[in-house]
Parts: C-alpha cells; sequence; structure tokens
C-alpha cells in the first residue's frame, strides 16, 4: 500500500470515530479506538513505538514514543486539544525526521468536524 492509501484509510477510520464519539475525550481514548480500528483493517500498526534520538554518538534510546506507525509508512501523532499550535506540527515533522517517515497525519479529535483537525506533513518537501 502507498502513503496515500494508508492515509485514507486512516481518515476513513477517524471521520467514523468522529462521527460516532465527536469531541471532548482524552487523547489516549481515541489512540485506543483508532488502533483497534486500524488493526482490524488488516494494517500493520505500532502504538506507542520508543523511537532513539542520536547524539555525537550517544542513543537516547526513548527520545520520544510515536503515538502510531501504521505499516512503518505513516506517523500518526494524535491530539485532542483546543487548537493545534506550531510546536505540533514541528513536533511531528521531527519526528518524521528521526524515523525517515516520508508521511506524517497530525490529527486533533477535538474539533467539531474531524476535516477541520487533520493535517498532512510530509518529511522532504
Amino acid at each position: 500500500m502507498s502513503e496515500n492509501e494508508i492515509s485514507k484509510s486512516i481518515l476513513d477510520s477517524c471521520y467514523l470515530i468522529h462521527t460516532n464519539l465527536g469531541p471532548g475525550l482524552f487523547e489516549n481514548v481515541y489512540e485506543n479506538i483508532l488502533y483497534f480500528e486500524l488493526k482490524n483493517k488488516g494494517l500493520k500498526v505500532e502504538r506507542q513505538t520508543p523511537i532513539e534520538v542520536r547524539w555525537r554518538g550517544l542513543i537516547f534510546e526513548n527520545g520520544f514514543r510515536a503515538d502510531l506507525i501504521v505499516e512503518d509508512k505513516v506517523l500518526i501523532e494524535l491530539k485532542s486539544v483546543e487548537s493545534l499550535s506550531k510546536v505540533h506540527y514541528k513536533q511531528l515533522l521531527t519526528y518524521l525526521k528521526l524515523t525517515n517517515i516520508k508521511l506524517g497525519l497530525l490529527i486533533n479529535f477535538n474539533e467539531n468536524l474531524i476535516r477541520d483537525g487533520i493535517k498532512r506533513v510530509v518529511n522532504g518537501l
């Protein structure tokens, strides 16, 4: 599957979840349900994956944790906040660079319309 096909499947699941549950839940609730939905579609999904950061010969094994990585091609950073800020985009872009993953989805479930809470971030553009 391509990044775009995976992304479509993820967004379809987000729409389903948001339509049924709406905004206002904690991030981990959306993460658990999205993980379940994507696994049910037969996708390979890693959850809360520790990602190492290398610096001058040092390796920090738990530099950060990726919320979800789908098919080793799409990194998902979930939020449930009033509004996304610039730091959220920068955070995701840094995660993409460290993992060498091309496509990231920043998804804020705390929006009235889920489409307003979905942002694509591409590594290398």
